[in-house]
């Protein structure tokens, strides 16, 4: 009797396991087929007692007043003559969506951001994000609670930016560091130390004249090429809010 009885025990535990397992296996495919939707959500209720506050670090408030030195030399100018040529759209502040930032990989190779506004709150993939200083990055994915922020110091992000003192388009391509690399496809390209450059008004991807950073260092070692070391005026490790600009280019 006691051997009948260890038996069925046995066989009561192997069963147990296989549901055990096959209960894991259902949540790891649902987990795939969502994208980490849920767990993205589940990680915005949980982080939400400690969002940050609405004060900004003195780093925040330097870049704040760049860009607003920034603002007033690009102004305008020409502005208007290039949004007539090429049919580009204004950017409205009423369509702005503010965010807190609730999660950051400022320090990885492939640097994102997590806000806590997704699709419930209309952000769309491809939404331009802004921060005090200027353009930080592009939404690449959203959940319903939560949005995922590519930003330009990533290699994957590769945008058409504007060197306003020489009048001269170039290429801001991420490399995995804190500062990303502006390409001058013209060997003759006057850029000095301290030009200032903005998003592109030719480009398909951003609204025109979002300030970016200031060229830090230049290498003319290519022949075809120059190449400028970029520091960003918005610092993605240290702000806490942004905008989601909902923008049509």
């Amino acid at each position: 009797m006691l051997v009948i009885r260890r038996i069925s025990n046995s066989r009561w535990w192997h069963k147990k396991k296989n549901w055990l397992f096959f209960a894991i296996f259902l949540f790891l495919v649902f987990v795939r087929i969502s994208k980490g939707a849920f767990y993205k959500d589940f990680y915005y209720f949980i982080s939400k007692p400690f969002w940050p506050g609405q004060f900004q670090k003195e780093i925040v408030l330097e870049s704040i007043d760049q860009e607003y030195l920034i603002k007033l030399n690009l102004l305008t100018k020409d502005n208007i003559r290039l949004r007539q040529i090429l049919s580009l759209q204004k950017s409205s502040n009423d369509e702005n969506i503010s965010a807190a930032v609730i999660s950051r990989k400022t320090g990885s190779w492939w640097r994102q951001i997590i806000l806590n506004k997704g699709s419930k709150d209309g952000v769309e993939i491809g939404n331009v994000v802004i921060g005090p200083g200027g353009l930080l990055g592009r939404v690449k994915n959203t959940s319903l609670f939560t949005s995922s922020v590519t930003l330009i110091t990533s290699p994957e992000s590769k945008l058409g930016v504007w060197v306003d003192r020489i009048q001269i388009n170039g290429l801001l391509v991420g490399l995995g560091d804190d500062f990303p690399s502006l390409i001058l496809y013209s060997k003759d390209a006057d850029i000095k130390v301290g030009d200032t450059i903005s998003s592109s008004p030719a480009s398909t991807l951003l609204p025109p004249n979002i300030p970016i950073g200031v060229v830090q260092s230049i290498d003319e070692t290519l022949k075809s090429k120059k190449t400028a070391k970029i520091s960003l005026l918005a610092k993605p490790h240290v702000i806490d809010w942004v905008q989601i600009l909902k923008v049509n280019i």
